[in-house]
């Protein structure tokens, strides 16, 4: 099968999205099949393929992490695809690659797919003011509605695409398909101890301190704020517990700043951008997961942490609960109290339960690696193409109906016309 991804970002940028699709190609390509994957690129001037990548033009946003958005109707990247021709034209973001691939589908008769990654209420504060957000969240609805109709199938990674996919006044089923890990690279095994030892020293943490993280971006949506409150309001100077933000974003600045104003340099640290290769050694310098925040789909850091067998510690979000299951692969909490209650439990465990938990922790993402997730992707290709099928076939006999209706009309007309 040839298939086509679009996405918006890839690597270099590092995000949820960019890691989801690495990993889909690699699955596929692994399972025999062949890939394109089509993006966005601020750092090019010409369309190219590199690796498997078509790399196309695009104008750099400052604003939104320096992604690049380009134009949705292009005949040279049509052209390209053509020539690729996929069975499947794959979105994974809904802007220019996902209007293009709208575009592209229809004009090379392809089944079209669409992956709803993202709970864009979190986002519109970045294109919007305050007093548009309400507005804005009910054009966003409309706009993924064109996607969910024009799409033979949907996918999302946890049930929280349902509520976006209903808001948008569509019933298609939703296939729900989480997030896979990259489990031969976030494998704690393969990772160098006096590497991790190092990174300890460079941020100033104790060998024998207990250390949380987060990893992702830096920004108002996944609510760190929260997590630093809520530590601010609890933890103790004898506890000896770390919190570590892995990662950069827009409101890293902000954020070291009420870190300063509570006095908790000591204990919270911020690493700064990390490439994705190095993140393994982060990981595997922390003990524990935390994180506050509710924007997620199905968060692939989490899932990396879970790999690299970190229990995690989530805010409680009714939607995606089911994440997390408690005592196996982490715990929930409600409050500042709650996240305290757990951070000391977990903190205070002897190192044979400890060792039991991160085992019970790796093995709930045992079966999400990319060659599983990719033969689940795969049988929704397949259903998508049968349904792609229908629908023609559907179409050519309203077609056909229409035009034996109209001869029927016509001949009727003649035979008065003789009549008279």
């Amino acid at each position: 099968m040839k298939i086509a991804l679009l996405t918006e970002t890839y690597f270099p940028h590092i995000n949820g999205v960019t890691t989801h699709v690495k990993t889909l190609k690699d699955g596929f390509e692994k399972l025999g099949h062949e890939v394109l994957v089509v993006t966005a690129s601020p750092e090019t001037r010409k369309h190219y393929i590199k690796d498997g990548v078509l790399y196309c033009p695009a104008i750099k946003l400052k604003s939104f992490y320096g992604f690049g958005v380009s134009s949705p109707y292009s005949k040279t990247r049509l052209k390209i695809l053509k020539e690729f021709n996929p069975d499947i034209i794959h979105i994974h973001n809904e802007f220019s690659m996902g209007l293009f691939g709208i575009y592209a589908a229809k004009k090379l008769k392809s089944t079209l797919v669409y992956t709803l990654h993202t709970a864009y209420g979190d986002y519109i504060y970045y294109v919007m003011p305050k007093v548009l957000i309400r507005l804005g969240n009910k054009i966003m609805d409309k706009y993924l509605g064109l996607y969910a109709n024009k799409s033979q199938a949907i996918v999302g990674p946890s049930e929280k695409c349902f509520e976006y996919i209903k808001k948008s006044s569509h019933k298609k089923k939703v296939r729900i398909l989480p997030n896979s890990v990259e489990m031969s690279v976030f494998n704690p095994d393969n990772v160098n101890d006096e590497e991790v030892k190092k990174i300890r020293e460079k941020l100033g943490i104790p060998e024998n301190a207990f250390v949380t993280c987060f990893v992702g971006r830096v920004a108002n949506e996944k609510s760190i704020d929260v997590t630093i409150d809520y530590l601010s309001k609890t933890l103790k100077k004898d506890d000896n517990i770390y919190f570590v933000v892995i990662g950069d974003g827009p409101g890293r600045e902000e954020l070291e700043n009420q870190v300063k104003s509570l006095h908790l340099e000591h204990f919270i640290k911020f690493t700064g951008r990390v490439e994705h290769e190095d993140l393994p050694k982060y990981y595997k310098m922390s003990d524990l997961y935390l994180t506050s925040s509710l924007s997620e789909m199905n968060s692939i850091s989490m899932l990396e942490a879970m790999a690299m067998g970190l229990p995690v510690l989530q805010r409680m979000d009714e939607v995606n609960k089911d994440q997390i299951e408690e005592g196996k692969n982490g715990y929930i909490f409600f409050n500042e109290v709650d996240m305290y209650k757990r951070l000391k439990y977990l903190s205070n465990l002897d190192k044979e339960s400890y060792q039991k938990l991160k085992f019970k922790v790796e093995e709930t993402v045992s079966q999400k690696d990319e060659l599983e997730i990719a033969k689940k992707e795969l049988e929704v290709y397949k259903k998508a193409i049968e349904r792609g099928r229908l629908q023609e076939m559907m179409k050519r006999k309203k077609k056909n109906e229409s035009i034996v209706t109209k001869i029927k009309k016509q001949g009727k007309n003649i035979i008065k016309k003789i009549e008279s």
